[in-house]
């Protein structure tokens, strides 16, 4: 996938006298230091990071993190003290007037937290509103916002006002907004921070149903972990306003950068985190017409394996358990017992998606759950113990001051970055 968005040692003070904070900056001195020393406030330092086209790029922290100053400069709304924003290789860091105005209309939308509908108007007019402010002449307007409204749900509330709608689906109307002037970024502002939780987690699902249908390029800014651990392809973590961490969901449970980020994913259910995927083995696989019962007991003996899956040619065929065939073959003597008269073909599969979480019942039973796809075939196999060792692995805990007082905010703190 291509580059989208570009972020190039980014640095952003307010205050009249940047530079001066810049220079203490780049020498060591802490924020909280020269905000004393110098009455200027860091909001972002030295940020680098890229997005790529389609994929969801979740910016999370604490309150007075960075993260929403950060998006805001994503948009030129606010401008870096230094560094670039590029998008399709335009700075908007350092770009014309117009040229900004240009990339608003035509590249990069925002979703607000707070819906900012117009009471008065209606659900079709508030979603044909970015539109307008375009130019767009009314009935191409309103035929682009009927159809984001369809994308979202909302098509026979068209003619409705906001205050028929509930919370869930006045930030529906929002994101239709955003999505009829067919952006190819949408910028989305903790949108979802106002919903109750229920509704959050049902806006959750539908925007990754969107996203699965119009792969757009998201930044989405969040406090919620969950919430990043969920929705993004690529997280990054902020603090001080420093980008302390990028990865994967998992890379970043796994692998904590340091104390800050450990204390954030301490209480995590990693059986939401990972996959079955990452915790999956390659098969050993008996086939159909040319193994044994007696085969397969000597290959799970070799193996210390208490079942093994059957082939038919390339297809999956059944299951084999260490019980069952060694019964069959002790009973029988001097012949040889086919597969197909011990094999069972109610198994446990999954796809290589699905969480661990998802997994427990199977997992239970304490038989291989087969990873196939849709024609069927074996990718490969979960066994029991991978997946609670993976769901019960030790966190890293929260042994220096820094990494208690991250926790401590995390109890304490609400809301996004200003």
């Amino acid at each position: 996938m291509n580059i989208k968005l570009r972020v190039e040692k980014v640095f952003k003070i307010f205050g009249s006298r940047p530079n001066e904070a810049l220079n203490l900056l780049k020498r060591g001195e802490s924020k909280e230091a020269i905000f004393q020393a110098t009455g200027q406030t860091i909001g972002v330092q030295d940020a680098s990071f890229d997005v790529l086209e389609g994929q969801i790029f979740v910016i999370m922290g604490l309150s007075g993190s960075g993260k929403s100053t950060m998006v805001r400069m994503l948009n030129g709304l606010i401008r870096p003290t230094s560094g670039k924003i590029l998008i399709d290789g335009d700075d908007v860091a350092s770009c014309s007037a117009a040229k900004l105005r240009d990339i608003r209309r035509n590249k990069i939308t925002m979703v607000f937290q707070h819906f900012a509908l117009f009471p008065h108007r209606t659900i079709l007019e508030n979603a044909a509103f970015g539109l307008k402010v375009k130019g767009v002449p009314q009935s191409e307007r309103q035929a682009q916002a009927m159809a984001a409204l369809e994308q979202v749900g909302l098509a026979s509330w068209a003619n409705s006002k906001p205050a028929d709608l509930s919370g869930g689906m006045q930030q529906r109307v929002g994101l239709a907004r955003g999505l009829a002037t067919n952006p190819e970024i949408l910028l989305m502002d903790e949108p979802f921070g106002a919903l109750d939780p229920l509704i959050r987690r049902e806006m959750q699902d539908e925007l990754l149903a969107l996203q699965s249908a119009l792969k757009k390029t998201i930044i989405f800014i969040t406090h919620d972990l969950n919430e990043a651990l969920l929705l993004g392809d690529k997280i990054a973590i902020m603090k001080d306003g420093r980008v302390v961490q990028i990865g994967t969901a998992q890379d970043i449970v796994s692998n904590p950068a340091d104390d800050y980020v450990a204390a954030f994913v301490a209480d995590i259910d990693r059986g939401r985190v990972f996959t079955a995927e990452t915790v999956a083995s390659v098969p050993s696989v008996m086939q159909l017409d040319t193994d044994t019962a007696g085969d397969a007991v000597r290959r799970m003996e070799d193996e210390n394996l208490n079942a093994v899956y059957v082939m038919d040619g390339e297809d999956l065929a059944g299951l084999v358990t260490y019980q069952l065939a060694a019964v069959a073959d002790r009973d029988s003597g001097d012949d040889d017992v086919k597969l197909a008269d011990v094999m069972v073909t109610d198994y446990p599969t999954t796809d290589r998606d699905t969480q661990l979480s998802a997994l427990y019942g199977a997992a239970s039973a304490g038989l291989p759950i087969a990873i196939t796809d849709d024609d069927n075939r074996l990718l490969g196999v979960v066994e029991p113990e991978a997946v609670f060792a993976q769901i019960s692995a030790d966190q890293v805990e929260a042994e220096t001051p820094e990494a208690a007082q991250a926790e401590a905010q995390m109890g304490t703190q609400e809301g996004g970055a200003r």
